[in-house]
């Protein structure tokens, strides 16, 4: 399979209808046209705290991320804002755990998650956050022993999710921040 540069795969995503930027469309998409893993070098930064998130293209309909991962980071459980994932991993391996929530109650902040299925991700291929099971978890096993790097479309573009600590059964929701913006490191971000 022919592999795409990051800005073919912006154009591609541009040309969706609005009324074809559902689910299986764009996965369909995404599985049909894997990255060129040079195309994204550009967007790489690493630290050793946490996986970085490094924001390559924003317009009202999607943004488009490239998340580096050190081997052992791993993500906060957390939803998406309502909003619609699509993922791939050019680089490296991530595994992904899903969650059912049993009990929640937003007045206290109370939230008891249960683990469902996990999933595999490299060599390009794709996966796709449902949004009727839309809590989950993206690791980086320490097994592993490599970076990874995933591609991350959401739409619409969010700054904030839903958070969930499994220690202490709470959730609330936090602010999302970028690492880098085109290339650049943002202001304040040291690494």
């Amino acid at each position: 399979m022919n592999k795409v540069t990051i800005d073919q795969l912006i154009q591609g995503l541009r040309e969706i209808p609005d009324a074809d930027f559902v689910s299986e469309f764009v996965y369909d998409f995404l599985s049909a046209n894997p990255v060129e893993l040079d195309s994204i070098r550009k967007y790489f930064y690493w630290s050793p705290d946490f996986y970085t998130r490094n924001l390559v293209h924003k317009n009202q309909r999607f943004e488009v991320m490239a998340v580096c991962w050190e081997p052992g980071q791993v993500s906060r459980v957390h939803n998406h804002d309502g909003q619609q994932c699509w993922m791939t991993v050019p680089m490296g391996r991530l595994r992904g755990q899903n969650f059912a929530i049993e009990a929640i109650d937003r007045t206290t902040g109370y939230c008891k998650l249960r683990e469902t299925d996990t999933f595999d991700l490299s060599d390009c291929l794709a996966a796709r956050v449902e949004l009727d099971a839309p809590v989950h978890q993206m690791l980086n096993l320490k097994e592993h022993g490599e970076r990874a790097v995933s591609i991350h479309i959401y739409s619409k573009p969010y700054d904030k999710c839903l958070s969930y600590c499994r220690d202490t059964d709470t959730f609330k929701e936090v602010q999302l921040y970028y690492t880098s913006i085109d290339g650049k490191l943002c202001d304040g971000v040291t690494l």
